[in-house]
């Protein structure tokens, strides 16, 4: 484990270098957030999340739609948004389906955003089974709320495990 902020950042550098996608994207964040000793700098953000996404880092895909999505290091536009959710979607990406839905609830696309979140609520996303949002105008039914919901509690059910209880612990979760 890095002793600080300069160990870490040393040890993505390392991964960086050697074309990690999963290493680009994270010093993405890093310049995104201004952890680990960086500057916040949306724009260099954005341009690693580029180089990840091509080398084939799905979080890359959505951290792109993200920035589209609000206009951080990129102008704002909301189709670009929906391109690269639907990119990180199509290859398991929960949290993207869940934006997904949010972006055609926005345009008034109920039903299909009703879809999205059946999908990541089944994948074990949690927000996807808020009631509120769920039932976005009375679009969802009540069925399909409690087949979201089973769904959701399905998923979160399969993925526990020991090992991953430890981990949580030892993380602080």
């Amino acid at each position: 484990m890095p002793k600080d902020d300069a160990d870490t950042l040393a040890m993505v550098q390392a991964r960086v270098a050697k074309k990690d996608p999963e290493a680009i994207n994270d010093l993405g964040l890093d310049y995104c957030y201004g952890t680990h000793g960086l500057q916040k700098d949306a724009s260099k953000a954005f341009e690693l999340w580029t180089e990840a996404a091509e080398l084939g880092s799905i979080d890359a895909l959505f951290h792109l739609g993200v920035a589209y999505y609000n206009g951080e290091g990129v102008q704002q536009d909301m189709a670009k948004a929906a391109e690269f959710y639907t990119k990180a979607a199509m290859q398991g990406h929960v949290q993207a389906r869940h934006n997904l839905g949010i972006v055609e609830k926005r345009k008034g696309n109920i039903i299909r955003s009703v879809r999205h979140w059946m999908i990541s609520a089944k994948m074990g996303h949690k927000d996807s089974v808020d009631k509120r949002m769920f039932m976005v105008g009375g679009f969802a039914t009540k069925a399909q709320y409690a087949e979201a919901l089973k769904g959701y509690q399905d998923a979160v059910e399969e993925m526990k495990s020991p090992d991953r209880d430890e981990a949580a612990k030892l993380l602080g979760y």
